[in-house]
Order: C-alpha cells, then sequence, then structure tokens
C-alpha cells in the first residue's frame, strides 16, 4: 500500500502546486500545506481538496477529515528547494543541538561560500526614539527591529529541526 504522504504528493504535483507540508494530527485529520510561485487562493485549495477527497478514496486511505491550505506568512522549509527558492528571506531557525549555547536562531538566509546555506544573525531591539527623547516620540511600546549582528552561521539542512520564514508585516 502507497504512504498517504506519496499519494497526496503526487496528486498535488500532478495538479501543478507544490506540496509543502503533509501532518497528520489528532482524531483523524490531515492536513495538507500548497503553495506556487504566484500564491495560493480559496479556490486553489477547494480544487486540491475535492482531487485529494476522490483520490484518497480510490485508494482506501485511513483519515477522517481532510484539511487543504496555503503555508501561511511564516512557512515552513522542508526541503533544500524550499532553502533555495528564499535565500534573501528573513527565517527563523531551530536546531536539534544547541550551538553556542542555543538552538533557536533568527536571520537573513544566505548561500555560504562553500555553496550551503548559512544565516546572518539578527537581534531585535527597540528603535531608537524618532525626535525628542521624552514623551511624544511618536514609539509604539513594544515595537522592535531586527538588527544585523554581523555574526554568520552555516548550518546543513539534517542539524535543522524546524525552520519558518518571519513574516514581514507592515500594516
Amino acid at each position: 500500500m502507497v504512504p498517504i504522504a506519496q499519494i497526496v504528493e503526487d496528486t498535488v504535483a500532478g495538479m501543478g502546486y507544490e506540496l509543502v507540508d503533509v501532518v497528520f494530527g489528532a482524531r483523524g485529520l490531515l492536513q495538507v500545506f500548497i503553495d506556487r510561485p504566484e500564491g495560493v487562493l480559496i479556490e486553489d485549495c477547494e480544487r486540491v481538496s475535492r482531487q485529494l477527497v476522490h483520490v484518497l478514496m480510490v485508494e482506501e486511505a485511513d483519515y477522517q477529515r481532510l484539511e487543504v491550505s496555503s503555508p501561511g506568512l511564516d512557512r515552513p522549509l522542508k526541503r533544500a528547494e524550499h532553502y533555495e527558492r528564499f535565500v534573501g528571506e528573513m527565517i527563523a531557525l531551530k536546531l536539534h543541538s544547541a550551538f553556542e549555547g542555543q538552538r533557536n536562531f533568527k536571520g537573513i538566509l544566505v548561500r555560504d561560500d562553500d555553496g550551503g546555506f548559512a544565516i546572518d544573525l539578527v537581534e531585535d531591539r527597540e528603535p531608537p526614539a524618532k525626535g525628542s527623547a521624552g514623551r511624544g516620540s511618536g514609539r509604539k511600546k513594544g515595537r522592535q527591529e531586527a538588527v544585523l549582528t554581523g555574526r554568520r552561521m552555516a548550518f546543513s539542512l539534517d542539524e535543522v529541526e524546524r525552520a519558518r520564514l518571519v513574516p514581514n508585516v507592515g500594516f
């Protein structure tokens, strides 16, 4: 019997979408995350969902509920192709083992000198007050900005427990 993840991947790819992730949740929930370069619309999710319901029924796949959606603003990076596609973007990275006493990092994803991947590390800091140093500076409390630290950390994909894009929303 073919694994459900392989059935889903073959079906989604055959429809012209990229499979980002397949998650098996509680009580038979099957979550499928799809993407494409121009983005995913609700109609795309409906189309893939209808097709998967039929294919999974034919394959007698064991699941109770199906959810198909886009990966969201904090899109996970699962494969080398995902990392390649998002070079230059801000990511949050969690390693399997600690490096210099920590496992969680944030930075700009770059190609390393040896052709692998690295991140130019950033740290979140309170932005400097504009205008006067007193009241009425116009600064919102709790707002932080990412500032490059000048440090680069190379990593291999097998060292990564989890990686996601950091949403860049400017409301």
